[in-house]
């Protein structure tokens, strides 16, 4: 599968176009003297099969963090832009009007509960009554109809003091979720209001993370084929970081992150042809952050024995892609080629070249069919 190609022969610029009659042109300037090129070898080498993209880091789960009471904000047990973990402490709100709403409550409680051992009582007494005959039939259910009620408001108490209990837990605000905080939304001292707009502050969990992504549908059929067979690796690489030895300069940002396709979504985005997808990355040195943008690599399957060149090799004019093979006589043949895909700095050839012929990598400019070359340098294979 061509998942990311070298552009085909009838887009090819027209500078390079031009190359070969450049070339052409100063292989007769040079009188027919030997012409220096650099080589390297095509080799047979395992390459991967893989789809470039950029991708959004987001995180998996996002809690904002908002007061169920309403109340003077008193403390904050934590310092915004840090790590907190599952319970931790967050906000503390004055207690004080909330336990004392949960005292009468109790005492409400407790009044009514004797109020209806009392009745209860009396109810057993006017039940023996009635048996015998001696009250009527309207006084004994005016009796049951009392106790019921007052059951009932004890049911009704035992409600209220666990609501008033609640209020008195809701006053101490604790992180639902183990992740990072942002900036506070209010300070000590505020008048917090429960479900207010505005949230204390948000946690994101930061491990493991999403990375969504998308890719040209027309690759679909073959992310489905080589996911039926395995999951899909993927690889995003976060902003390098600052070089602060070398002012201006970025140093490298360490290797790719490597997480595993998750998530396919089920319809292609009419609009602009691609299919949105999203990876989980365990991301435990935090290296990617909610918002970010990173360098995305799908990586399918990986062809085992593949014809690869330097890309610098390969060229391009309109009758199509072509390389300069070194002849056992020390002469350049050009010789067309068919380019499965780029990967990197190196270009997969699926027809036009063997393993272990030797290649010019740089020069080409001065070069022309059958014209005799000197080896300035071999060029390192990577």
């Amino acid at each position: 599968m061509a998942a990311s190609c070298a552009a085909p022969p009838g887009n090819a610029p027209d500078a390079a176009a031009g190359n070969g009659r450049a070339g052409r042109g100063g292989g007769a300037r040079g009188g027919g003297g030997a012409v220096p090129v650099v080589t390297a070898r095509a080799e047979r080498r395992a390459m991967p099969i893989t789809i470039p993209a950029v991708g959004a880091v987001e995180a998996i789960a996002m809690a904002q963090i908002r007061a169920q009471v309403t109340g003077q904000l008193m403390a904050v047990h934590f310092a915004e832009g840090r790590d907190v973990a599952k319970g931790q402490p967050l906000f503390s709100l004055d207690p004080r009007t909330f336990k004392a709403a949960l005292a009468q409550a109790e005492s409400v409680l407790a009044r009514d509960q004797a109020n209806l051992q009392n009745t209860q009582a009396q109810q057993a007494r006017t039940d023996q009554l009635f048996q015998r005959g001696i009250i009527s039939r309207d006084q004994y259910d005016s009796g049951r109809a009392s106790s019921a009620a007052l059951a009932a408001t004890v049911e009704a108490d035992k409600a209220a003091v666990e609501t008033a209990r609640l209020n008195v837990q809701y006053a101490e605000i604790t992180a639902p979720m183990a992740g990072r905080t942002g900036a506070l939304g209010a300070h000590v001292g505020d008048m917090v209001r429960a479900n207010d707009t505005a949230p204390l502050v948000i946690i994101n969990q930061l491990a493991p993370i999403y990375v969504t992504f998308s890719v040209p549908g027309r690759f679909l059929p073959d992310i489905r084929r080589y996911q039926a067979q395995r999951p899909l690796t993927v690889m995003a690489t976060a902003p390098p970081a600052i070089d602060i030895g070398a002012v201006g300069a970025a140093a490298a940002g360490g290797p790719p992150e490597r997480g595993a396709v998750t998530f396919i979504d089920n319809a292609i985005d009419a609009t602009t042809g691609t299919i949105r997808m999203r990876a989980t990355f365990a991301n435990a040195g935090g290296r990617l952050w909610p918002g970010a943008f990173v360098q995305v690599v799908l990586q399918l399957a990986t062809q085992a024995d593949a014809i690869v060149v330097p890309a610098t090799a390969v060229q391009a004019s309109q009758d199509g892609q072509y390389v300069y093979v070194i002849a056992a006589d020390r002469t350049a043949e050009m010789r067309p080629v068919h380019v499965a895909r780029q990967q990197g700095d190196w270009m997969v050839v699926a027809d036009g070249l063997a393993a272990g012929e030797e290649v010019v990598t740089d020069g080409q400019l001065r070069l022309v069919p059958k014209a005799k070359v000197s080896v300035a340098q071999r060029g390192a294979q990577k």
